[in-house]
Protein backbone atom coordinates (compact mmCIF):
# COMPACT_ATOMS: atom_id res chain seq x y z
CA UNK A 1 0.00 0.00 0.00
CA UNK A 2 1.33 3.42 -0.94
CA UNK A 3 1.80 5.93 1.89
CA UNK A 4 -0.48 8.94 1.53
CA UNK A 5 -0.37 11.57 4.23
CA UNK A 6 -3.50 13.51 5.14
CA UNK A 7 -3.31 17.30 5.52
CA UNK A 8 -3.55 17.21 9.33
CA UNK A 9 -0.96 14.44 9.79
CA UNK A 10 2.70 14.91 10.57
CA UNK A 11 5.27 13.21 8.30
CA UNK A 12 6.12 9.57 9.02
CA UNK A 13 9.68 10.58 9.94
CA UNK A 14 8.42 12.54 12.95
CA UNK A 15 5.09 10.89 13.74
CA UNK A 16 6.01 7.19 13.48
CA UNK A 17 9.79 6.92 13.27
CA UNK A 18 10.46 9.38 16.12
CA UNK A 19 12.89 11.59 14.18
CA UNK A 20 13.07 15.18 15.49
CA UNK A 21 13.47 18.21 13.22
CA UNK A 22 16.80 19.93 13.84
CA UNK A 23 17.48 22.39 11.00
CA UNK A 24 17.31 23.19 7.31
CA UNK A 25 20.62 23.63 5.50
CA UNK A 26 20.64 26.03 2.56
CA UNK A 27 23.64 26.00 0.22
CA UNK A 28 24.86 29.42 -0.89
CA UNK A 29 27.56 30.51 -3.36
CA UNK A 30 28.65 33.93 -2.03
CA UNK A 31 30.34 34.68 1.31
CA UNK A 32 28.14 36.20 4.02
CA UNK A 33 29.31 38.26 7.01
CA UNK A 34 29.88 36.22 10.15
CA UNK A 35 30.15 32.81 8.51
CA UNK A 36 32.32 30.27 10.33
CA UNK A 37 34.81 27.98 8.56
CA UNK A 38 34.99 24.26 9.39
CA UNK A 39 38.42 23.31 8.02
CA UNK A 40 38.26 19.51 8.15
CA UNK A 41 34.99 19.55 6.16
CA UNK A 42 36.01 22.44 3.90
CA UNK A 43 32.88 24.54 4.20
CA UNK A 44 31.48 27.64 5.90
CA UNK A 45 28.32 27.85 8.01
CA UNK A 46 26.20 30.64 9.42
CA UNK A 47 22.92 31.04 11.21
CA UNK A 48 22.48 27.69 12.87
CA UNK A 49 23.22 28.95 16.36
CA UNK A 50 21.10 32.11 16.08
CA UNK A 51 18.07 31.10 14.01
CA UNK A 52 14.92 30.38 16.04
CA UNK A 53 13.76 28.21 13.12
CA UNK A 54 16.97 26.23 12.64
CA UNK A 55 18.08 27.86 9.38
CA UNK A 56 21.71 27.21 8.47
CA UNK A 57 23.53 28.65 5.45
CA UNK A 58 26.35 26.59 4.01
CA UNK A 59 29.06 27.60 1.54
CA UNK A 60 31.37 24.87 0.28
CA UNK A 61 34.98 25.02 -0.87
CA UNK A 62 35.50 23.82 -4.43
CA UNK A 63 37.19 20.64 -3.19
CA UNK A 64 34.87 19.98 -0.24
CA UNK A 65 34.35 16.21 0.10
CA UNK A 66 30.55 16.39 0.02
CA UNK A 67 28.32 14.98 -2.69
CA UNK A 68 27.29 17.58 -5.29
CA UNK A 69 23.63 17.21 -4.29
CA UNK A 70 24.48 18.34 -0.75
CA UNK A 71 26.40 21.32 -2.12
CA UNK A 72 23.53 22.50 -4.32
CA UNK A 73 20.15 21.39 -2.87
CA UNK A 74 18.76 22.44 0.54
CA UNK A 75 18.46 19.65 3.09
CA UNK A 76 16.41 18.93 6.18
CA UNK A 77 18.16 17.56 9.25
CA UNK A 78 16.66 15.25 11.84
CA UNK A 79 17.94 13.95 15.16
CA UNK A 80 17.60 10.17 15.20
CA UNK A 81 18.17 7.71 18.05
CA UNK A 82 20.30 5.32 15.95
CA UNK A 83 21.91 6.68 12.79
CA UNK A 84 22.87 3.28 11.40
CA UNK A 85 19.33 1.94 11.75
CA UNK A 86 17.76 5.15 10.39
CA UNK A 87 20.00 5.21 7.29
CA UNK A 88 19.85 1.52 6.39
CA UNK A 89 16.96 1.70 3.89
CA UNK A 90 18.16 4.80 2.05
CA UNK A 91 20.84 5.71 -0.47
CA UNK A 92 23.83 7.10 1.46
CA UNK A 93 25.33 10.34 0.10
CA UNK A 94 27.92 10.76 2.86
CA UNK A 95 28.64 7.91 5.26
CA UNK A 96 28.32 8.48 9.01
CA UNK A 97 31.08 10.75 10.28
CA UNK A 98 31.77 12.93 13.29
CA UNK A 99 32.01 16.67 12.56
CA UNK A 100 32.42 17.37 16.29
CA UNK A 101 32.74 15.58 19.61
CA UNK A 102 29.54 13.80 20.65
CA UNK A 103 27.84 13.95 17.24
CA UNK A 104 27.59 11.56 14.29
CA UNK A 105 25.97 12.65 11.03
CA UNK A 106 25.14 11.01 7.72
CA UNK A 107 23.48 12.30 4.58
CA UNK A 108 20.90 10.17 2.82
CA UNK A 109 18.96 10.76 -0.38
CA UNK A 110 15.17 10.59 -0.69
CA UNK A 111 13.41 11.48 -3.96
CA UNK A 112 16.38 13.54 -5.13
CA UNK A 113 16.66 15.49 -1.87
CA UNK A 114 19.46 15.24 0.69
CA UNK A 115 18.40 14.52 4.27
CA UNK A 116 20.83 14.83 7.16
CA UNK A 117 20.61 12.36 10.03
CA UNK A 118 22.15 13.39 13.35
CA UNK A 119 22.86 11.17 16.35
CA UNK A 120 24.02 12.88 19.52
CA UNK A 121 25.98 10.98 22.13
CA UNK A 122 23.68 10.13 25.02
CA UNK A 123 23.53 13.01 27.48
CA UNK A 124 24.69 15.65 24.99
Amino acid sequence: MEYKRKEHELPLATEKWGWKYHHIGIPIKEPIPGEHYIPHLEFYVKGFDISPFGIEYMRFDKDSPFDELIKTVPHLAFVVPDIDKAAKNFEILNAPNSPMEGLRVAMIKHNGTPIELMEFKKGE
